[in-house]
């Protein structure tokens, strides 16, 4: 086979081989094809798709450029969660905990920011003592002992993913669907886990904006998903509005204490409780995520989590070293707040990486502090900004005087519709 055929044929519309898709991406993946011929294979996918086949062809490749976890010896059903991210989006850490109280285990491999939009990892990384990497053998033991694990996923874990997610980044084909889906799924698969139900985010906070082109996402998504033997559900969720009150790392780990205590903001629960079901659900188990909120015993697989990869789940969380608040220049009724000026600010103040391997400041972010339908004056507060370098305060408030949009609040399910099973 020759590379430059492939480029041509996906380039002019045609459609690719099974054979011919594993044979680029393992090449690929050993250092063969050029990084310039798969950006160019990229780009010519950005522009012409791929079909069903092709698409889960091009799965299959990635999956099989590296490691499948066997997870047959947890002994519970085993179900995971992917949201494709948003403003204050902390779901991910009283879900797992709930969830495995329920009698599932939860293997959540998850990432780090970049942008505006927060990493589960780095916002773990608060907490003291707690470490992200965990071999495989010690994730299992987790999961037996414990019911749930959040943390890195293995270098082994669809590799050819992780190489060409870098080269989509800097090639402008990072909007394609078909590899969106592809990098996700093939993750996911490779996991192990007998379900999986995705949190898609739509709106100006998430990286989805449009809901056709979410919907249509999630739908791709299942269908791979269900097509390799995965008990797969998609939720398309609101991200017009953040999340909760809080947008940081260690600020949003806070509200996620609250959260699992049964003590948290209103729309971060009944999201975490939505997502709960469907995960209990597809997971085959008869359980009540919200008795298991209201009755402690989230809370204390919380604890156990946290305590089994090295944090202290009882130690103070960092604060930034400088507080700045933001107030309202004019009196306004709040229709909405808007996700991403506030992600954009929560980043500029340090809560957030520029480039991969930046290191993100644990206490910055941004407190949200008046919410959408309250009426504020001129001087009430709005937002708390915490960061270790006051420096960058002005920029933060520049970016945040847009993002207090007046008019008639009407609220909203976080929930929009459910796509499969």
């Amino acid at each position: 086979m020759d590379v430059i055929d492939i480029i041509r044929t996906k380039r002019d519309g045609g459609e690719l081989s099974a054979e011919e898709i594993a044979w680029v991406i393992q090449r690929y993946t050993a250092g063969e094809v050029a990084e310039e011929q798969m950006a160019a294979l990229a780009m010519a996918i950005f522009w012409r798709g791929l079909a069903p086949a092709e698409l889960a062809s091009w799965t299959t490749a990635m999956i099989d450029s590296g490691d499948r976890l066997d997870l047959s010896e947890v002994g519970r059903p085993t179900v995971d969660k992917h949201s494709t991210g948003g403003v204050g989006d902390k779901i991910t850490l009283p879900l797992a905990p709930l969830v495995a109280a329920c009698g599932v285990a939860v293997p959540q491999l998850s990432g780090r920011g970049l942008g505006h939009t927060g990493g589960t990892l780095d916002k773990l990384e608060a907490i003291p003592g707690w470490r992200a990497e965990l071999s495989t053998e010690a994730m299992i033991r987790q999961l037996r002992e414990v019911g749930a694990v959040i943390c890195a996923a293995g270098a082994g874990l669809a590799p050819a993913d992780r190489k060409l997610y870098a080269l989509r980044d800097v090639t402008g084909t990072v909007e394609s669907i078909p590899l969106i889906a592809s990098s996700i799924m093939s993750k996911k698969i490779a996991e192990g886990t007998d379900a999986l139900v995705l949190d898609v985010k739509v709106g100006s906070g998430a990286f989805m904006r449009d809901l056709r082109q979410a919907r249509q996402l999630a739908e791709t998504m299942v269908e791979l998903g269900t097509a390799a033997g995965l008990t797969t559900t998609a939720l398309l969720t609101r991200m017009d509005q953040p999340l909760g009150r809080a947008v940081g790392n260690a600020i949003e780990v806070a509200e996620s204490i609250a959260v699992v205590r049964g003590e948290g903001p209103a729309d971060v629960t009944h999201l975490t409780l939505e997502l709960a079901r469907a995960m209990v659900q597809a997971a085959g188990v008869d359980a009540d995520p919200a008795a298991r909120l209201a009755d402690g015993s989230a809370y204390e697989v919380w604890q156990r989590m946290i305590r089994a990869q090295g944090g202290d789940p009882d130690a103070p969380l960092p604060r930034a070293a400088h507080r700045r608040t933001v107030t309202a220049t004019e009196e306004v009724t709040i229709g909405r707040i808007d996700a991403l000026a506030v992600g954009r600010a929560s980043w500029q103040l340090g809560a957030g990486r520029d480039r991969p391997g930046a290191r993100v400041q644990a206490g910055a972010g941004i407190e949200i502090l008046a919410q959408a339908g309250e009426t504020v004056r001129r001087g009430d507060p709005l937002f708390e900004l915490h960061s270790d370098t006051p420096e960058r305060f002005e920029d933060a408030e520049a970016t945040l005087a847009g993002a207090v949009v007046g008019g008639e609040h009407q609220p909203a399910d976080r929930v929009i519709e459910k796509v499969g099973t």
